[in-house]
């Protein structure tokens, strides 16, 4: 590391304390331009965004397609390991794309389905009814276009649908306390 000069830096003393500043190295690499020529980074990407919106609603109809196919299996052959982690993939994907692509609620429904995929003690015991209202739900929110929750009903339901999944967790993890500080912790909740 190359040192200072005492004339590069500059020493300022006021009554009670010194102000030491030191010139910036790298004005002799910065360049200048004009504003006409600045790059917008955010700005391109929201374009581009824009541009692929039209592809959002296929985009969410596959992995809709695709986590009732996991749940398919999973009625079909039980909870294998296998069927196990592609349901919970399915639904974690929607998770995080889902807000993205303008499905907050389908958002926080997955996220709903991957608590109950992951804390509840036995599968196969699990009401088919809460992974069918779930995924249905998904379906429901995506297929109807709603995106935007620009239906209330779909906000509704997201919290319906999450309070009946922690009710449940809580009851079968009673026993489980490393559990139930999971389940009860706050995590994604829609808005009123």
């Amino acid at each position: 590391m190359a040192k200072n000069s005492p004339r590069d830096i500059e020493v300022k003393a006021f009554a009670t304390h010194h102000v030491i500043t030191q010139p910036n190295p790298l004005r002799k690499v910065l360049r200048r331009v004009e504003e006409k020529d600045m790059d917008d980074p955010v700005g391109r990407a929201e374009q581009a965004l824009a541009g692929l919106s039209g592809e959002f609603k296929d985009w969410m109809a596959i992995e809709t397609g695709r986590l009732a196919a996991a749940y398919a299996a999973v009625q079909k052959g039980g909870f294998t390991k296998e069927a196990r982690d592609e349901l919970f993939r399915a639904a974690h994907d929607i998770k995080g794309d889902a807000a993205t692509f303008g499905y907050p609620s389908a958002a926080v429904i997955a996220e709903s389905l991957c608590r109950v995929i992951e804390h509840a003690p036995d599968l196969a015991k699990v009401p088919s009814e809460l992974f069918s209202h779930h995924i249905n739900a998904i379906q429901a929110i995506v297929h109807e276009n709603t995106k935007l929750d620009s239906l209330s009903v779909s906000g509704e339901l997201s919290r319906r649908l999450r309070r009946v999944a922690d009710d449940y967790l809580a009851h079968v993890n009673r026993d489980r306390p490393e559990h139930l500080e999971a389940i009860l912790a706050p995590s994604i909740v829609p808005a009123d």
